[in-house]
């Protein structure tokens, strides 16, 4: 009985340290999703900004650029696919790599040939493990990403769209990520970033408004040229952004499961070991007395 007791406290000795660790993430991930809000927040009207002089230029100009025109026979299509670096998140990244699967299913039934780039170390290993090509990847900067993560990321995905499709090009360009709703609620989302669908730009920059004309010097082509990557740079940084607030909330409620069960684990153990505990105290008492009787007779027998 005592060999089963010492196993009793050593499990709630163990789950005791493991609730200590989820319970100091948990708090680590709730102090970075404010700071991670406060990101989103002031990199959303750079982008709806951005978004709205885009719309200005394409509607105002009859130019056909990378863009704003739709391919006649669109055959190749690139994915940006946003995981996270760390696990111990619930189903994060997994959530995330399957709104990518349903997108490349649904983009090969048209018959697009997709081409994956990936930002994360759990969508790296998926792809990695399965065998399947990425066109490349980046690490390192899940939880905290910057600017210049985004650029980088930005860099092969502009030089592919302006690319004609026999030369490695791409029709279009697609982001899979995870939008951060709320502290209980993150959705992954995928969006289309180029071709922009005009209709849809207008009444996310304009809301309705009418815009107002521009002259273009030297022309509406060359700004677009220009406009071009500090669209997809402010696109993937907000979403980068949005990733990181998922993932600091998806972490946050997946350590504080993790906790909870843990306390409820040691208390199931604390009544197993009392209960133990318990049986060998009487266990104790029953030798004792049995020993105790055993003299009284012996003792009785003596005198006679």
């Amino acid at each position: 009985m005592g060999a089963q007791l010492r196993v009793y406290k050593r499990r709630i000795r163990s789950v005791t340290a493991t609730k200590k660790i989820t319970k100091a993430m948990e708090m680590i991930a709730a102090s970075r999703i404010v700071k991670a809000q406060r990101q989103v927040a002031a990199s959303t009207p750079y982008a709806t900004e951005l978004t709205r002089a885009v719309t200005a230029v394409a509607t105002g100009s009859t130019t056909k650029h990378p863009l704003t025109t739709e391919a006649d026979a669109p055959a190749r299509a690139a994915i940006l696919l946003v995981t996270s670096d760390r696990g111990l998140a619930g189903g994060y990244s997994s959530n995330a790599i399957k709104a990518a699967e349903q997108l490349t299913k649904r983009l090969r039934g048209e018959g697009k040939e997709v081409v994956t780039y990936v930002i994360g170390r759990k969508g790296v290993a998926y792809y990695g493990f399965r065998e399947r090509k990425i066109a490349d990847s980046w690490t390192g900067f899940t939880d905290s990403p910057t600017y210049a993560d985004a650029k980088r990321a930005a860099a092969p995905l502009i030089e592919a769209v302006t690319q004609e499709t026999a030369e490695g090009g791409v029709d279009e360009l697609h982001i899979v990520f995870t939008e951060f709703v709320s502290m209980m609620t993150q959705n992954p989302v995928d969006n289309r970033m180029l071709p922009l669908s005009l209709d849809t730009t207008k009444e996310e920059a304009g809301k309705g408004e009418i815009l107002p004309l521009f002259d273009f010097e030297p022309s509406a082509e060359d700004v677009l040229d220009a406009l071009l990557p500090r669209y997809v740079e402010s696109r993937i940084y907000n979403a980068l952004l949005q990733a990181a607030a998922s993932e600091h909330a998806a972490r946050r409620r997946a350590m504080k499961s993790a906790t909870d069960n843990a306390g409820d684990l040691i208390k199931s153990l604390s009544r197993l070991a009392n209960a133990a505990r318990q049986a060998e105290i009487t266990q104790e008492i029953s030798e004792i007395v049995g020993g105790a009787s055993a003299l009284a007779d012996a003792t009785a027998g003596s005198d006679k």
